[in-house]
Formats: C-alpha cells, sequence, structure tokens
C-alpha cells in the first residue's frame, strides 16, 4: 500500500501585522498582537501536552517591523529586527522538543543564514509567479521577489516547502507557468520537499470577501497538472481542512501524498477544523497513513540538516526518516 505523510504541529502565530494588504488576507490586521517569549513558550507547553507534535510553525506577517507597534515591542525586548527575535524563538523551541519550521516572507540571504540552522525546514508560498491585482498593495508578493527567496533557499540547501493559491485572479496558464518555475527551481538546487496546492477560501471584511473561490474540480485539475509538471521527488500537499474529508481520495488518486500539518486550529483559516488522525485514517482507506517531521525523510537521509538539529532528529525519526 502506498504512504501518505502528514506532521504534528504546535502553531505559533508570532503576529498578525505585516507590510502586505493583499486583498484576501483574513489574518493580516491593524489591531496588531506581539507574543512575547512567554507567551510562546506557553503555546509550545500547552499545545505540546495534546499535540504530541514535534514541529514548530513559526508564521507571522511579512516584516511585522515596519509597524510602529511592533517595532516598539522588539526593541523593549533588546531586538534590533525581527528576525533576530524569530532566531531566539527557534531556539527555544528546541530547547523544548521541537523541530522549528519558520514562514517568513521574503529574506534576504544573511536573514536566511541566520534561520537556517535553527530550522528544519522553511518555506514561502509563491501563490502565483505572476503580477496580480490582489497583490497590488503587497510589496512582498512580487513574483520576481519570491522566486529569489526561494532560490536562494536552493543555494543554502534548506529544505523548503512553497505552493500555489488557487482562485485569487490567475488565469489557468499562470497556474502552469508558476508551476513550471517551481520545477525549474527544484532542478537547479534540489530542495523543493512539498508543494502545496491550495484553494482561496473568502474572508469576512476583506476585499475579496464577495469573490467566487475556486471548486473543487478546479483545484483537481490544478493537482494533476502539479504531478504531470513536476519531479516525482517532490510532494504534493493539499490542506485537508479546506478540501473536506469525504472530498479526500480523488485527490490521493490524483497524486496528493500528504497531508500537511495537523493543528488543533488554523490560525490562517480558523473556520475550518482540521480533521483528526483517525478520521483520516478512516477517509485514506487502502493507504498507510505515516507521520514525519517538518524534514522529509529523503532529506534526513541526504543530512540536510544542522548540527544543532542532528540530536533532536535523531530521537525523533527512525530509521527510514518518518516520526518514530
Amino acid at each position: 500500500m502506498e504512504v501518505i505523510t502528514y506532521s504534528r504541529n504546535v502553531f505559533i502565530p508570532i503576529t498578525n501585522a505585516c507590510r502586505n494588504r493583499c486583498s484576501y488576507c483574513g489574518f493580516r490586521s491593524s489591531e496588531t498582537y506581539f507574543l512575547s517569549p512567554e507567551q510562546v513558550r506557553e503555546l509550545l507547553i500547552e499545545a505540546g501536552k495534546s499535540s504530541g507534535a514535534s514541529e514548530a510553525l513559526f508564521t507571522f506577517g511579512e516584516r511585522p517591523e515596519v509597524i510602529r507597534e511592533i517595532d516598539f515591542s522588539l526593541k523593549k525586548l533588546g531586538y534590533q529586527n525581527f528576525i533576530d527575535y524569530v532566531a531566539d524563538m527557534n531556539k527555544l523551541a528546541i530547547s523544548m522538543g521541537y523541530l522549528p519550521h519558520t514562514n517568513a516572507g521574503v529574506l534576504e540571504k544573511e536573514e536566511m543564514e541566520k534561520l537556517k540552522p535553527l530550522n528544519a525546514s522553511m518555506g514561502l508560498m509563491l501563490e502565483q509567479a505572476v503580477e496580480l491585482d490582489c497583490h497590488s498593495n503587497s510589496p512582498g508578493k512580487k513574483p520576481e521577489k519570491r522566486i529569489e527567496t526561494i532560490r536562494r533557499a536552493g543555494k543554502l540547501s534548506i529544505p523548503f516547502t512553497t505552493g500555489l493559491l488557487i482562485g485569487i485572479g490567475e488565469k489557468s496558464g499562470d497556474r502552469v507557468y508558476s508551476l513550471e518555475v517551481i520545477k525549474e527551481l527544484h532542478e537547479a538546487y534540489g530542495h523543493i520537499q512539498e508543494v502545496i496546492i491550495q484553494n482561496f477560501e473568502p474572508k469576512p471584511r476583506t476585499e475579496m470577501e464577495f469573490s467566487t473561490p475556486p471548486t473543487l474540480e478546479e483545484l483537481l485539475e490544478v493537482v494533476k497538472t502539479a504531478r504531470e509538471t513536476l519531479p516525482d521527488d517532490i510532494t504534493i500537499q493539499i490542506p485537508p481542512n479546506l478540501v473536506g474529508l469525504g472530498n479526500l481520495r480523488p485527490f490521493i488518486e490524483a497524486g496528493v501524498r500528504d497531508l500537511g500539518g495537523i493543528n488543533e486550529i488554523d490560525y490562517i483559516n480558523p473556520e475550518h477544523i482540521f480533521p483528526r488522525v483517525s478520521e483520516l485514517e478512516k477517509a485514506l482507506n487502502g493507504y498507510i497513513l505515516k507521520e514525519r517531521l517538518p524534514i522529509y525523510p529523503g532529506y534526513i537521509r541526504r543530512e540536510w540538516y544542522s548540527d544543532i538539529l542532528a540530536g533532536l532528529i535523531g530521537k525523533l525519526s527512525d530509521k527510514e526518516g518518518f516520526r518514530c
């Protein structure tokens, strides 16, 4: 039987401040918050008790320090920039037995070098490799900037997650082109462990609140195209909480082999509850459901991780590189 993977994570949404103003985003808010080190620790303690997670998923808005309140909070804690703070929170998670995975938005080379040894993997959704109206007020969503960040990760041999957001104004040809861009980046550096195909969900009080989301049939066609386009060693992932348990099988049959990080709350799409692992097992009868770490087994075998993480990865993984 074929293997379908997932991971268990603790979601650490450090702040909802962001320099980008995407027309569809319900996470960014002008009413900002900022998680202190004590709050991050508490999240890791409390969520870890119930989830048994191996991954600390760090998510936040891009360049949040451009917002005055966030800059003030950082300076009050003694930090000159946000990435230094994230690095220390990564270290905190490691000290508590978690493997960090950080989604930091567009990064410079020096910033990626700082985070690389502290992260089992990193990520940045390409979304689409073309200019779109929904990103007109989002400097970090310029396709060339996101492509360059993914390229930098490849040059630094960072196991990486990227993906497409479907239904945000792109055309069918744009999706194909975006997949071709990801293919070329992976062929050059071999670092893209998974590609997420995610459907746009309208959010209240956003510019695209009344936009029509893509149909599941449309999403399925993108998955099929992705499997035909991307190299075999890139795993295709869909979010099961957005697709729905009863709709999973056609996507699995089309080539999906990962269901992402399972958490109690999806802070980006809080209205969609993650299914339980037992529910996934039932829905995927005929397949083997296996837990993985944030770094995929192939990259564990290739030792694409730092000495800082080596002991923890060895403790958490079995001989095949899955979660033990």
